[in-house]
């Protein structure tokens, strides 16, 4: 891999200039204030010191940046890791505790490398084969695991940590009569807050604007009925400090402990990223190249887990904002965490007054956020098995391991896949009744001809789909057996391996032991090619094979039994108007 190819660097910085970097300055500047809030919120989901969220956003979003292909994508924490790292690693050690910490650098680590050793490998299109169904369907779920984690928050009553969904919900319950008025008050006008602003003035920050009415209200409690009275609990004061160094703990045993939780990690991470990157790439007009990515993801992992960052991916939010404000270039993004940086030296000091009720709320308006309602109508109007898929995922989320659902839901997907792509459409085609056309119609309203069956097959003729045309193909016989000539309009054919390959020569030589022949006509190079190298061409015989704007039809006829063709009265073709097979010229019938 080239240096350029690694470092892409030199194929932006040719277009920054004075237009561009005023624009740079001001989408970065949006994007650290937009991160603040954010960055404190996810860490809080993650079950990481606050501080945390935003050292996430800080050197992980900069290597991304300079390494990554797309030029508006802003990596940092994202809602659906940080559930994901809480409802992970909450069983292995307390959250917000050393131990934790470390565990969760661990992780980071463990991420980068999958991530980086995928795109060296140039496996960054292996992300196509992940259904958006799947990350629908996990964000949705995630959405309500944040709501049941924040329920302590909001109410200001105890839950114990690490509880399943329905366990939280139950506690919840039982403790109705512990909650706490002044916390619950102080929850619902900072989501009440939040909620307007997010109509009304989405030009303004909605989070900040919670965060500041929320913290007033606490304050104001406080002040008329004393803090012993109140209670509100603080998230107390962050360091005003840059990221510390770190050190994952890279012995075997916490290594090997970690693997299956990484690599989920890593499928969720860079499916975030690369669906991200395209999106906004779709509207920009810039071509994402997903290897790149992937290398982008996995050294900003790399390097977070060193300095005190856990595990980052792309922001759907950051970035769709970072290309709103007017972003031309990645400098963008290093300017957000360079400003970030500056905003977390000056109010730093001012996290002591956030109530702990006011992120609760907070974050019940991202995970609102997170659940897709359209998107969601869309795949159930459009898709039973789509539909399934996303079910699953969602429930898995609520009732298993983060990790397990992740792993169902791909799989899920894939199999999906293989269940469409293994049964190619094979539609019954007659030729176009137009006198200049080389065409074959499903909607010609001409009726089959007794001995010569035509096909168009849609769809890759590979292992998997070889059981499903051979029977189809068979059924011909058994249905009608006086169609021992088979013409297969093969444009639709984009690739064949092995299995397929034998089974067209196959098919040929069945044909012909009964009389008849296997034709092709439209067959791509590509396909030909690999029947060719099998040795296959000379089983399926050369002049059977017709190209493009020839007539087939023309050079079958004279193959088909005489005698049918005498007492036939369908006559689609145009030379079984005129003669029959042996040149034998029609008479008035």
């Amino acid at each position: 891999m080239s240096p350029d190819a690694l470092l892409p660097l030199p194929r932006w910085w040719p277009l920054v200039n004075r237009r561009t970097l005023r624009a740079d300055l001001l989408a970065g500047i949006v994007g650290a204030v937009i991160v603040l809030p954010q960055g404190v919120a996810f860490a809080t989901i993650a079950g990481m010191p606050p501080e945390y969220g935003l050292y996430a956003a800080m050197v992980p979003a900069v290597v991304a940046a300079l390494f990554g292909s797309s030029w508006h994508l802003i990596s940092g924490p994202t809602t659906a890791i940080s559930i994901f790292l809480f409802a992970s690693l909450t069983p292995l050690a307390e959250p917000g505790s050393a131990d934790y910490v470390r565990l969760a650098l661990t992780l980071t680590f463990l991420t980068g490398v999958f991530q980086l050793a995928m795109g060296l490998a140039r496996l960054g299109t292996l992300v196509n084969f992940i259904s958006h169904t799947v990350v629908i369907g996990f964000t949705a779920g995630a959405a309500f695991l944040i709501v049941a984690s924040q329920m302590k928050s909001f109410f200001g009553i105890h839950i114990e940590r690490g509880l399943s969904f329905h366990e939280t919900l139950f506690q919840l319950l039982t403790r109705f009569g512990e909650i706490n008025p002044h916390a619950t008050a102080v929850g619902a006008l900072t989501l009440a807050v939040g909620i307007v602003f997010r109509k009304f003035y989405p030009r303004f920050p909605y989070m900040i604007a919670a965060m500041l009415a929320g913290s007033l209200a606490a304050m104001g409690l406080d002040a008329a009925f004393g803090r012993d009275v109140t209670q509100l609990a603080t998230i107390g004061a962050l360091p005003s400090a840059l990221p510390p160094l770190s050190m994952p703990d890279l012995s075997y045993e916490t290594l090997s402990g970690l693997l299956p939780m990484a690599l989920a990690v890593t499928i969720l991470a860079l499916t975030e990223a690369v669906s991200i990157a395209r999106a906004i790439g779709m509207r920009s007009g810039q071509r994402i190249d997903g290897n790149r990515e992937f290398i982008g993801q996995g050294l900003s992992n790399l390097c977070g887990a060193f300095f005190s960052a856990y595990a980052s991916s792309g922001s759907f939010n950051r970035s769709g904002l970072n290309y709103e404000a007017g972003a031309k270039t990645p400098l963008a993004a290093i300017i957000a965490a360079v400003a970030l940086v500056g905003i977390l030296l000056l109010v730093a000091p001012l996290a002591a007054h956030l109530p702990v009720a006011v992120m609760g709320a907070v974050l019940f308006l991202v995970a609102w956020g997170l659940i897709d309602f359209r998107h969601i109508a869309s795949v159930l109007r459009t898709s039973r098995a789509e539909s399934a898929v996303m079910l699953v995922t969602f429930l898995m989320v609520l009732f298993s391991e983060l990790d397990f659902a992740v792993y169902t839901g791909v799989i899920m997907s894939l199999l999906l896949y293989l269940a469409r792509t293994s049964r190619p459409q094979l539609t019954d085609v007659k030729p176009d009744p137009a006198a200049d056309s080389y065409h074959f119609a499903d909607d010609s309203g001409l009726p089959d001809c007794p001995q010569l069956k035509m096909l168009r097959i849609n769809g890759s003729l590979f292992f998997g789909a070889v059981n499903h045309v051979q029977g189809h193909l068979e059924q011909i016989d058994a249905d009608h057996p006086q169609q021992k000539h088979l013409l297969l309009v093969a444009g639709g054919i984009n690739f064949t391996d092995v299995a397929g390959a034998e089974m067209l020569a196959q098919e040929a030589r069945r044909r012909r032991g009964i009389g008849g022949a296997l034709y092709f006509y439209r067959m791509k190079d590509s396909v030909r090619d690999v029947l060719a190298r099998g040795g296959h061409i000379a089983d399926i015989g050369a002049e059977n094979i017709f190209p493009v704007k020839t007539r087939p039809v023309a050079h079958i006829y004279p193959h088909l039994d005489n005698d049918i063709c005498r007492t036939c009265h369908v006559r689609i073709f145009r030379e079984c108007r005129s003669h029959l097979p042996d040149g034998t010229p029609r008479s008035g019938d």
